[in-house]
């Protein structure tokens, strides 16, 4: 199947030439677009952008966040800069993706290479203490990073994860047969040897997406933010390492398997999130968070897979409520 713009749909429309304020008060949040602190930090392979929203030294541990993909960026995680009053909130942009080094070299197209940033990242930065979350393929790099029951992690925020392949294309074909019959059948047809149009295709793949994705539109000057970055290799990279569909896997993650991991993690410190019409679905998300001894499992009503587009005052309500309670070391 000819791949649909996935991060295309994700980022919006096109943008057109405006002008981006530093922040904006949008629907009661307070989107930074520009960033306090920036900096390009070596990792294995290169170097990765880092922006950070909020006093690094102060009273509260930081948030860093990993956004989706791979082959994503941190654009759609900027409503999460709203709580950079309270804590600085990190984000950042993986090797070959957004604003970060592309070489675009398999070598570095492994699980354990991508959680290497996160530490590098904090040594950067000289953090001790942070709350580490992701979601989606951010999802599974937050695992990963939880099993390594590192002393800093003051909580894991675990969204919507790709936790393994297999059970990742359970959901995906699952939610597949429950479309129409007609899209339900175009769909299946675009995986063969011989597919409708492209055309055809991405429309029958836009009503997957709309259902299970995201439901809203990106907040506003998140698709202009996001217009503004140099052109980045993340499509090569999510074709590279997942498939040019999303109902099977061709890449480097066809039989990734991060299940055995869950019991590694620190259930009490561990929170899975998931959204109502999540392609993540919320029963199996719950059965992975089941699988973690003293994890809280919380579903975000009204929300597919964006949960910070399709539902961010609830999101973020949950994220203060959650970091509060595991602030204290």
């Amino acid at each position: 199947m000819t791949p649909i713009g996935r991060r295309a749909f994700l980022g919006g429309l096109a943008a057109g030439a405006i002008a981006l304020p530093a922040w904006a008060r949008i629907a009661g949040r307070d989107i930074r677009f520009a960033p306090d602190k920036e900096l390009m930090v070596p990792v294995e392979g290169g170097s990765v952008y880092v922006r950070v929203n909020g006093d690094l030294k102060g009273k509260l541990p930081p948030l860093i966040y990993a956004h989706g993909g791979p082959g994503g960026d941190h654009s759609g995680l900027l409503p999460l800069t709203a709580l950079a009053q309270e804590r600085a909130v990190i984000l950042w942009d993986q090797l070959d993706s957004g604003r970060s080094d592309a070489p675009l070299d398999p070598k570095n197209w492994h699980v354990s290479r991508f959680v290497d940033e996160i530490d590098r990242i904090r040594n950067a930065l000289g953090i001790t203490r942070w709350h580490v979350g992701g979601g989606s393929w951010g999802g599974t790099l937050a695992i990963e990073y939880g099993a390594r029951r590192r002393p800093d992690t003051a909580s894991l925020i675990v969204q919507s994860p790709l936790v393994s392949t297999k059970s990742w294309l359970a959901d995906a074909n699952l939610l597949r047969s429950q479309m129409p019959a007609e899209a339900r059948t175009t769909l299946e047809k675009c995986d063969t040897a011989a597919p409708p149009p492209e055309a055809t295709c991405e429309a029958a793949t836009w009503d997957f997406y709309r259902r299970h994705v995201i439901r809203s539109q990106r907040a506003d000057g998140v698709a202009e933010y996001r217009a503004r970055a140099p052109r980045d290799a993340g499509d090569t990279l999510y074709n590279r390492m997942w498939g040019k569909a999303e109902f099977v896997s061709t890449g480097t993650l066809k039989d990734y398997d991060g299940e055995p991991l869950l019991a590694k993690l620190d259930g009490p410190k561990a929170l899975f999130v998931c959204g109502e019409y999540d392609e993540a679905r919320p029963e199996t998300v719950a059965k992975f968070a089941a699988r973690v001894p003293g994890a809280t499992f919380r579903e975000v009503m009204g929300s597919a897979h964006s949960i910070l587009s399709d539902q961010p005052d609830a999101y973020l309500a949950l994220l203060r409520d959650w970091m509060a309670r595991h602030d204290a070391a």
